[in-house]
């Protein structure tokens, strides 16, 4: 997949493409229909591109407003690759980016740039300044400069009432519900960083801990305890040590009493890891329970014993999935 940074970089050779455009936060199941759909009318030599932002519209136009990401760029970008597109033009949004009207973004991006000939958007598409352009000011365009529109319905499980969003995928995560964002996604919700020291209270307790670095790549799920996997991307799918099956803890640890919210693993079974400087990624599965200060180190102990038995009966039962 190719990658561009400005329209400067896209090729003048690029003969047609067909386009679609969108924050893409997340990739869940409600974009890969619409990118499926620009797979589809990518024929006859025509570049299948999508157009995203990078940093959010939002956390630059109302930064006290901004959404946590789901996904890092580069997830982004390695998700929209394994869709299937040709190319993604990623557009610094600035101030002044924003300020482009519908006619001025599709002019000198969908038609000067890209050499559009079909654009698939969703029927929820706003573009141009202040969100002025919709559905109805693409089909005008479309007509104005030779291409085609097409739309992809709103997309959402049957008896759902909500269509499959960005902003359902960070609700659900922040009442904890993986297993719900997991359904929206079309895959598990991770996060990801880089193994770091802690306490080591986990160690002395018998269960050694991987704790991620303070910011980490992925919306944190709400406080609790999750079954889930530990994907360690460094090391070859065919290893055997390179997913594993956790239990992952999120909050302050109250019974000590932290005040630092943390985010971290502990791998079912496995005292020898040494896991430390190593990026790591967590894949949420279920959540087992909600953060809860026990009275003694025994309770906490018993409970924890608890947490990686139902962890260890969820995860028997399932294959996990190799992230993009």
């Amino acid at each position: 997949m190719q990658r561009w940074n400005d329209v400067s970089q896209i090729p003048s050779d690029i003969g047609g493409s067909v386009v679609t455009l969108g924050n893409f936060d997340g990739v869940h199941r409600g974009h890969r229909a619409v990118l499926t759909e620009v797979l589809a009318q990518a024929v006859d030599g025509l570049t299948s591109v999508a157009v995203t932002f990078d940093p959010h519209p939002v956390a630059v136009l109302y930064p006290e407003r901004a959404p946590g990401l789901i996904t890092s760029l580069d997830h982004r970008l390695a998700l929209l690759e394994a869709a299937g597109v040709d190319a993604v033009l990623v557009l610094e949004f600035t101030r002044e980016f924003a300020q482009l009207t519908p006619d001025e973004f599709v002019e000198q991006v969908f038609v000067d740039a890209l050499s559009a000939r079909v654009v698939v958007v969703g029927e929820d598409t706003r573009f141009g300044v202040r969100n002025s352009g919709d559905v109805a000011t693409l089909l005008e365009l479309g007509e104005r400069f030779g291409f085609e529109v097409v739309t992809v319905r709103d997309q959402g499980a049957d008896g759902e009432h909500s269509r499959w969003s960005s902003t359902q995928v960070r609700e659900l995560l922040s009442d904890g519900d993986v297993g719900g964002a997991a359904r929206v996604l079309g895959r598990p919700h991770r996060v990801s960083g880089v193994v770091v020291h802690g306490d080591h209270r986990g160690r002395e307790l018998g269960y050694p801990t991987a704790n991620l670095e303070r910011h980490c790549d992925g919306l944190v799920p709400a406080d609790g305890v999750y079954a889930g996997w530990l994907v360690r991307p460094q090391r070859p799918a065919s290893d055997p040590d390179s997913t594993l099956p956790a239990a992952i803890s999120i909050g302050t640890n109250p019974t000590f009493e932290g005040t630092s919210r943390r985010v971290e693993a502990y791998v079912l079974d496995r005292t020898d890891l040494d896991l430390y400087g190593e990026p790591v990624t967590l894949e949420f599965v279920a959540r087992l329970r909600p953060t809860l200060r026990f009275d003694s180190v025994d309770e906490l102990l018993d409970r924890m014993a608890e947490d990686v038995t139902k962890s260890r009966e969820i995860l028997s039962t399932m294959v996990p999935v190799q992230p993009a």
